[in-house]
């Protein structure tokens, strides 16, 4: 099976950076620069903030649907993050290098599987549970600190 993770498009973020701090924090949202090169992985490129990049700290909802598992959680977006687009069946660095959690989801948004798994596995967990008929969408999350990364769905 093939499968496409997909990232978050950059245009809903971009009139944050223009947001003087008292209205970012109406939005549950703040700017903040990058102090290394790991740990601020942006949902829109799909890759690590550099040292020093302004990134946008903002609480997103990932799963905004009427569901038991409706949720939202913080995310990063680098300021000059173009979305990124991975191949069918490519997993992005940002989830190799990461403890993942692994959220499967039918179409009625309940969940229907779960796993943690080593971000190298990424390739073969994502396409053991999209292998399940009732399994419509995955999301991928951060396992340690629980925060949303990208989602993912089968292709052709």
């Amino acid at each position: 099976m093939t499968f496409q993770i997909h990232a978050l498009p950059a245009e809903p973020f971009a009139p944050f950076f223009k947001m003087p701090d008292r209205e970012l924090a109406q939005h549950n949202a703040r700017l903040i620069t990058a102090p290394d090169n790991t740990g601020y992985p942006c949902r829109v490129s799909l890759a690590e903030a550099r040292k020093g990049e302004r990134l946008l700290l903002v609480n997103y909802s990932h799963m905004p649907e009427a569901s038991p598992y409706r949720a939202t959680h913080a995310i990063y977006v680098r300021e000059a993050a173009a979305q990124a687009y991975p191949a069918p069946g490519e997993v992005p660095n940002i989830l190799i290098q990461r403890l993942i959690s692994v959220r499967a989801f039918g179409a009625d948004h309940l969940m229907r599987a779960a796993d943690v798994i080593d971000g190298r596995e990424a390739a073969s967990a994502i396409d053991w549970m999209l292998a399940d008929p009732d399994v419509a969408y995955l999301h991928l999350h951060s396992a340690m600190r629980g925060c949303f990364l990208a989602s993912a769905t089968r292709t052709g």
